[in-house]
């Protein structure tokens, strides 16, 4: 039977807690006024409920959240998600990844990786890792979940990314364990790691590093998540074999708006290596009943 990894992104769980005046004396005053002028009115309603309750009744068999949980990276904001998180199923059924709302200031990675830890334990010892413990590796099935930290603090205005030396290596190993263990790799991060895929000031620094990682060591799929868009591109593997790079629209969007609906995308993945099966469909939402339609179906393996 085949294995089913459900993909969601950037929930921007809503509503903000009780912001205290202190909590804006820093780069979140103008996250505040932009949650309040415009991320409120199509992002504070009920969708990422609606979108949760679809995505189960597929009966995933792991779920991956590639960031951006949170939206100034609040302590009670950080709470609350490591709260939806178990809502959301056994920490040993869903794998996150911090996005960069999630360390919006100094600060709040380390105390976002602590809350969410239980998401993120990692089954590889002896690997090079960063001070937050990335990458790391779970496996599931047929699957080898490893998830990637892109997630920094960053000046106001500014949403970029890091894939770091350190990271490159760590990923290197994992990658080359999981071939070894015969596993379908999944990569999670939250920036996408292809250029021109978002504006400059949202870009991931460290591009090149990451896509020369996946050229020398393979890797079977990268999902990603903040653009807020469907998103399908490819990177070179070995023997320039292409390796799909999907992203997903935010979990928060209610539907007609300017950005994509809020969706999930559900994976379908079997086989063995070199003879690996793998499917996919975007589910996204179509208005607030809760109901959802097919948007995109891909095959990426056959």
């Amino acid at each position: 039977m085949a294995f089913r990894l459900a993909h969601i992104s950037d929930v921007h769980l809503a509503p903000l807690p009780d912001v205290r005046l202190p909590d804006l004396f820093s780069k979140r005053i103008t996250g505040y006024i932009n949650w309040r002028q415009n991320r409120a009115a199509h992002m504070a309603g009920g969708t990422v409920g609606q979108l949760v309750a679809a995505m189960a009744k597929k009966m995933p068999d792991h779920i991956a959240v590639t960031g951006d949980l949170t939206n100034l990276a609040l302590d009670a904001e950080i709470v609350n998600a490591a709260a939806w998180l178990g809502e959301l199923g056994n920490p040993e059924h869903v794998s996150v990844v911090p996005g960069n709302h999630d360390a919006y200031v100094r600060g709040a990675l380390s105390k976002a990786v602590t809350a969410w830890r239980a998401n993120m334990t990692s089954e590889a010892a002896g690997i090079t890792v960063t001070r937050s413990g990335f990458p790391y590796l779970r496996r599931r099935g047929p699957v080898a979940i490893i998830g990637v930290n892109s997630a920094i603090a960053t000046a106001p205005f500014m949403a970029s990314g890091i894939f770091s030396r350190r990271q490159a290596r760590g990923l290197g190993q994992l990658l080359d364990r999981a071939r070894d263990s015969g596993l379908f790799r999944v990569i999670l991060i939250h920036h996408p790691p292809v250029r021109r895929a978002t504006t400059a000031q949202k870009r991931l620094y460290g591009i090149r590093l990451f896509q020369s990682v996946i050229r020398e060591h393979g890797a079977e799929l990268v999902l990603h998540g903040h653009t807020h868009l469907p998103q399908r591109n490819e990177i070179l593997g070995p023997q320039r074999l292409a390796v799909p790079v999907i992203g997903v629209p935010s979990g928060a969007e209610a539907p007609g708006g300017k950005h994509p609906a809020a969706a999930f995308n559900l994976f379908e993945i079997d086989g063995r290596p070199g003879h690996w099966s793998c499917s996919f469909e975007e589910h996204s939402l179509t208005g607030k009943t809760g109901l959802t339609a097919v948007t995109d179906r891909r095959v990426l393996y056959r």
